[in-house]
């Protein structure tokens, strides 16, 4: 179960590989043995490693002590760091007791007890360029579901703005029929000075043009331009994700019915494509948060 010193190299580029990364690496190596049935638990692994991450956050490959500690109190009760380095230097993996971070790999190294040098070597599909061209398919939709969401905000504050200024319009609308009725009622009650005065202040407030009622009607209109502009963009899209996530779903379908050994890897992407479509409204494919 040690790792051979000439495999070392290739062990040290794993650990440099992201923690997705080396996530799939595993997933891969091991999936007919047991990690078809681990991959949920090696996906949230990946998750709370990027999440730990201070620096790097999900582009990082290994975690500082303190946050190898927390990961670890976590996901594997039965381990600390201490021991975690005892295990990884009688593998002959961690010869440095100097080390101050923790890869991925090195956890799951212990955590599922494997051979380093078996999974340094392990192959990673004879499927590679299918599985490239499904995650580059994946990161479309993924990109296009984030403007999806971007645009939907922004409809949603156009429209927010457009019930602004609608209030606003009524409000100044009433406040000048109130003050028409209020000076009917005047130009027919009272003394005939008191009538003429009232129709003509009636005269002039009719033919007038306030100010406030005149910014509130710009103000509405310009309103009204603005979330039929964004309702529109945030429509189109919203059909964008929509097309790209299911052009994604059916390439993913095709590829791993074929045969082909990087299934952690096609996991991995399905998973991915499932998460994005969350974010999608049910009448357009998406699937409810939890």
């Amino acid at each position: 179960m040690s790792l051979n010193p000439k495999d070392e190299g290739k062990f040290n580029d794993l650990c440099n590989k992201t923690y997705k990364e080396q996530g799939i690496w595993f997933l891969n190596a091991y999936w007919n043995k047991f990690a078809e049935k681990e991959a949920q638990n090696i996906f949230d692994y990946v998750q709370k490693m990027g999440e730990l991450d201070q620096e790097k956050k999900a582009a990082g490959s290994q975690l500082d002590e303190l946050n190898a500690h927390r990961f670890l109190e976590k996901c594997d009760k039965t381990l600390t760091v201490v021991t975690l380095r005892q295990k990884l230097q009688a593998a002959g993996i961690d010869k440095n007791t100097k080390r101050k971070y923790i890869p991925l790999t090195h956890f799951l190294v212990i955590h599922y007890n494997v051979n380093p040098s078996e999974l340094a070597n392990a192959s990673q599909g004879d499927n590679q360029e299918e599985v490239e061209r499904a995650q580059q398919l994946l990161e479309q939709a993924q990109t296009a579901c984030t403007e999806a969401q971007r645009t939907a905000e922004a409809a949603r504050q156009a429209q927010a703005e457009l019930e602004a200024a609608k209030r606003e319009l009524k409000a100044q609308e009433d406040a000048f029929n109130n003050r028409t009725a209020e000076l009917q009622a005047k130009s027919t009650q009272g003394g005939a000075v008191q009538m003429n005065k009232a129709k003509n202040e009636l005269a002039q407030h009719l033919s007038s043009d306030p100010l406030p009622l005149r910014k509130a009607k710009i103000t509405n209109e310009a309103a009204v331009k603005k979330a039929e502009k964004a309702s529109a963009a945030a429509e189109a899209a919203l059909a964008d994700a929509t097309r790209k996530l299911q052009e994604a779903e059916a390439y993913l379908q095709e590829v791993s019915s074929r045969s082909g050994s990087a299934k952690g890897a096609l996991w991995w992407i399905d998973k991915e494509l499932q998460e994005a479509k969350k974010y999608l409204p049910k009448s357009r494919g998406g699937t409810e948060r939890k």
